[in-house]
């Protein structure tokens, strides 16, 4: 195994924590936004700067690497998918304190939302979950998954701003408690965005085929035209 390969390999593996690092972030984050839980949500805050340390480091380690002089298709390929990848985790982790800091900010979060609040969190902790275990196994099969899922988060995200302005409007529902409700929507909606990112450069790295966007949504990845 070349010196390219083994540091290769490493970052791999580096990632791949980092992955499942964010991944319990956070569902401890949604956790904590349910339960009304301070405390836990407090800890979510205060195990960013972990993750924080470590985007920097793989992105300082992909620099050296590069360095290195690799010169296949597929080599070259993994390093900047792993720059990528490792950028969307740590906006993840980012959306992840957003959602632990509104439960902060307001303990009875969760008992003011409308059903389809947890049905959303949930749905968007599962795609973090499936995009984790699609880097990992490089499973592009469960990477089309998750893409065909954003749409239907999406549509979480209207019924339930739709439902906060309604109750807002009529006097039903205290205003700074439906900003905190907007704002994890919009940060549960920002995580499921990232996690089709991940899953989009999971399948160019093990197909070379990029998915194309259009005005319905993702379509079938493609071999593109050069």
């Amino acid at each position: 195994m070349s010196e390219f390969e083994r540091k290769l390999a490493q970052l791999r593996a580096d990632l791949n924590t980092q992955g499942a690092r964010v991944s319990d972030q956070l569902l401890h984050a949604v956790e904590s936004s349910f339960d009304g839980d301070t405390e836990a949500a407090t800890k979510v805050v205060q195990s960013d700067g972990v993750i924080d340390r470590v985007d920097v480091e793989i992105e300082r380690a992909c620099i050296d690497l590069l360095r290195l002089g690799a010169n296949d298709e597929h080599g070259i390929r993994s390093v900047l998918t792993i720059v990528k990848v490792n950028n969307e985790l740590e906006r993840i982790a980012d959306c992840a304190v957003d959602i632990a800091q509104s439960a902060i900010n307001s303990e009875q979060l969760i008992k003011q939302a409308p059903p389809t609040f947890r049905v959303m969190a949930n749905s968007v902790v599962g795609m973090g979950r499936d995009t984790n275990h699609a880097l990992a196994k490089a499973d592009t099969e469960m990477a089309v998954r998750v893409l065909s899922f954003d749409d239907t988060v999406c549509r979480f995200r209207k019924e339930i701003v739709l439902d906060v302005q309604h109750r807002t409007s009529g006097g039903k529902l205290d205003p700074l408690v439906a900003f905190e409700l907007l704002a994890v929507t919009r940060s549960l909606e920002r995580i499921a965005d990232h996690c089709t990112n991940i899953c989009e450069q999971v399948i160019y790295l093990e197909t070379g085929k990029i998915v194309r966007h259009s005005i319905e949504g993702w379509a079938t990845p493609e071999t593109p035209e050069f």
